[in-house]
């Protein structure tokens, strides 16, 4: 039982980061400090997608299910959860392209916002 409820709380914790990488920069723009987690988030999504590093939330998710019982995970958690279940495999790219493209934008938008929020300097 602990470690089934282990492996669907690292499942979760892990969807709530994949879209904390996504889409955390626009927290930027009403909390500015959380920039910095985010930018440390974004780079760690980015190193896993372009270097297929594994994720450690995969490996803790994929331990526990073994342990409870269950196949573990058949790949990682894109895989496994979003990549043929959410989007077509076919789409994979233009996604992470998508998902890229947020990321800058919200970027984007707390640096403007930072920038009008600063004073005025003589």
């Amino acid at each position: 039982m602990g470690w089934r409820i282990l492996a669907d709380a690292t499942m979760v914790l892990h969807f709530a980061f994949v879209a904390f990488v996504v889409a955390g920069g626009f927290l930027a723009w009403r909390w500015p400090r959380a920039i910095w987690a985010h930018l440390l988030a974004a780079s760690w999504g980015l190193a896993i997608a372009v270097f297929r590093f594994n994720c450690p939330l995969t490996w803790v998710e994929d331990r526990a299910r073994e342990r409870a019982g269950s196949a573990g995970l058949s790949g990682g958690f894109i895989d496994t959860y979003l990549t043929g279940v959410i989007y077509p495999e076919r789409f994979l790219v233009p996604i992470q392209v998508l998902a890229a493209v947020v990321v800058a934008v919200s970027w984007v938008g707390a640096a403007h916002r930072r920038r009008r929020a600063a004073p005025a300097r003589r």
